[in-house]
């Protein structure tokens, strides 16, 4: 195992991450600076939005550099396809951070990317499809954790160091470099999106995340030897975002909202909710992940018992049914009108509302307001004459 270009890969893509991310952090908050009170928005959204082309260069350029170190090993071959598909992923969501796309278009990019990496990974056309669509659903998953910030970084990268440790105990340094290059890339990125986030890796950094993680593990997963338990540990690994998924889809069931709009129903807007701050949302979801990552990695590594992987997945369903008690769908307070204010006028045709009875005296009979004070206004005339003069000519 190339341990030497492993680590050289790992801190040249912290490094070209960092000083990339901070190119992009300046450059927003010029834009940010120049704009003038009550004119157009700046680009300044737009840039910070772009910060995920900083880890996809710093983690690409690392990796590629690796490969040339001889850093791959036996796998240079599933590594280029792997890149491969996830610089056309990446590619994808830049164009869909500057302009949105469609779903579909981007469900059948991420469905292209996925069969090249897995024709050059060397599948069977069984596996193959299953293959696809495990790294099509993943990274969809973790596209959507992209909604606070630091979360998605912190998530992902507890997730990378799974991998990493798993295509450790292998020996594998092919299938090592890119969890590695991967996890360095998000310690630089997440310097600068933790909170208040500077950058934001918008639709670009979160495909090219989740696609580079799904891929990974379906690789690690098919060179793994008979006796490790790859198939019930790895998928453990994302629990997190499968789990935010699940609770997305089921939350709009329920509410017969459209499952693929976008709306603040995720496990950090319930978080949120229930008053934790934005830096404790990702401190909490990046321990959810370690306690899911560090059971896979153990049951794949053989120290436990594989049944033990349902202890995460069960915690993560009993979660998601609690954080679905937490109210998002919130209906617009009714409003009341203030004491005193005049009733609403009744339109012709319909009833008007009953009236209370007027008050009586003692004796029981009606009370009599007492009259109004100064000279009567009479109302105009159809001709438009003036009541003031109708009021003279009656003297």
């Amino acid at each position: 195992m190339n341990v030497l270009g492993i680590i050289a890969s790992g801190v040249a893509a912290l490094f070209i991450t960092v000083v990339l991310a901070k190119g992009v952090r300046r450059t927003a908050l010029g834009s940010a600076a120049g704009r003038e009170p009550g004119g157009r928005p700046s680009r300044a959204g737009v840039v910070r939005r772009l910060g995920g082309a900083t880890l996809v260069l710093g983690v690409g350029a690392a990796a590629a550099a690796g490969w040339g170190l001889g850093a791959a090993g036996d796998h240079g071959r599933a590594v280029t396809g792997l890149l491969a598909g996830a610089g056309t992923v990446a590619a994808l969501g830049l164009v869909h951070d500057v302009r949105p796309l469609g779903i579909p278009l981007r469900v059948a990019v991420q469905t292209a990317a996925a069969t090249l990496a897995v024709c050059l990974a060397g599948l069977s056309p069984v596996a193959g499809v299953l293959a696809v669509i495990l790294i099509v659903l993943v990274t969809s998953a973790f596209a959507l954790l992209d909604t606070s910030d630091g979360v998605l970084a912190t998530v992902a990268a507890v997730t990378a160091a799974g991998l990493l440790a798993c295509a450790a105990v292998d020996g594998r340094s092919g299938l090592a470099l890119l969890p590695a290059v991967l996890l360095a890339g998000l310690i630089g990125f997440l310097l600068h999106n933790w909170h208040p986030a500077r950058i934001r890796p918008g639709a670009c950094g979160s495909l090219f995340t989740g696609f580079l993680l799904a891929a990974s593990g379906v690789l690690i997963h098919v060179a793994a030897p008979p006796e490790r338990t790859a198939w019930a540990a790895l998928p453990v690994l994302a629990t997190v975002a499968l789990a935010d998924a699940a609770l997305v889809l089921a939350s709009r069931r329920r509410a017969s909202r459209p499952l693929l709009q976008d709306g603040g129903d995720h496990i950090t807007h319930r978080l949120r909710r229930i008053r934790v701050t934005v830096p404790g949302t990702a401190v909490v979801l990046g321990l959810w992940a370690g306690v899911a990552v560090a059971t896979g990695t153990l049951v794949y590594a053989g120290v436990l018992h594989p049944a033990l992987v349902l202890v995460p997945s069960a915690g993560s369903a009993l979660a998601v049914l609690a954080l679905l008690r937490i109210p998002v769908y919130v209906a617009p307070p009714k409003t009341t009108p203030p004491a005193g204010a005049a009733p609403r006028s009744v339109r012709p045709g319909s009833t008007a509302p009953a009236s209370a009875e007027p008050a009586r005296t003692t004796a029981g009979r009606p009370t009599v307001p007492p009259p109004p004070t100064g000279r009567p206004t009479v109302p105009p005339p159809p001709t438009g004459r003036p009541a003031v003069g109708i009021t003279a000519d009656r003297r």
